[in-house]
């Protein structure tokens, strides 16, 4: 098992910034990739960042990349997403996301691969 809380949402002006966390806890948390998913109204849940197990690799959708960074903490027990220049079309609600089967270096962009889920943080960027 694994509980995945996700924080630091909230409404910020186009070419802003925010930095979101997910706290995890129940396994051992440097034995699961985590990813970062993200879900605007009316429209399906898209992957938005990935990170290894290790944190060796990550991986970006194309419309974050350069502008999202993915990272983690295996010490605190926590990965991060730090969202910069955001845009009107980021807002959605935010998913941390748990991959207990991973590979070393295997980041997952399906859904349908991760195992865990958080409740989600929204993130609304005005114009």
């Amino acid at each position: 098992q694994v509980q995945l809380v996700e924080s630091g949402g909230g409404s910020v002006q186009a070419g802003g910034s925010l930095r979101l966390s997910c706290a995890a806890s129940g396994r051992t948390f440097s034995t699961y990739a985590l990813g970062w998913f993200r879900q605007a109204p009316g429209k399906e849940r898209d992957f938005v960042a990935g990170v290894s197990r290790s944190g060796i690799r990550s991986v970006y959708a194309d419309s974050v990349k350069g502008r999202f960074t993915i990272s983690r903490d295996n010490a605190q027990n926590t990965v991060y997403l730090r969202m910069n220049s955001l845009k009107p079309e980021d807002t959605a609600v935010y998913y941390c996301a748990a991959d207990i089967n991973p590979s070393a270096a295997y980041v997952a962009a399906g859904m349908a691969q991760y195992d865990y889920w958080g409740q989600g943080t929204q993130v609304t960027v005005s114009s």
